[in-house]
């Protein structure tokens, strides 16, 4: 079983995702609400996939996967946001990110972009 952190500073949105990922057999081994958080996280629970929502407080998204793919060349981190212009998915992926994926979607892209890294 494939295990994932979930970052977003929105509480709904992770329950929401949480819900997604473990109703298709992922397991949320843990959540974030800021880009500090979830790099302490990742270091702490190794998750074989990250979440990550761009805009967040305290440190933001794009930081936080700069900090992730320091720590480990080799992470998946998938950002998710309402943000889909184009420099926004640009920044991202220039920081380590794979992939990107605009909210508001439905759990079927979310599975598909996921099975593109397992």
């Amino acid at each position: 079983m494939k295990k994932v952190l979930v970052v977003d500073d929105a509480a709904f949105m992770r329950l929401s995702i949480r819900n997604m990922l473990q109703d298709t057999g992922y397991e949320v081994v843990g959540e974030a609400e800021n880009g500090r958080e979830a790099v302490e996280k990742y270091v702490e629970l190794k998750p074989d996939i990250v979440t990550m929502d761009i805009t967040m407080p305290v440190m933001t998204g794009i930081e936080a996967v700069k900090a992730i793919i320091k720590i480990d060349p080799k992470a998946t981190v998938i950002m998710l946001s309402a943000m889909g212009q184009e420099q926004m998915v640009k920044d991202a992926i220039l920081s380590g990110a794979k992939s990107f994926i605009v909210k508001p979607f439905k759990a079927e892209i979310l599975l598909k972009t996921f099975s593109q890294f397992i």
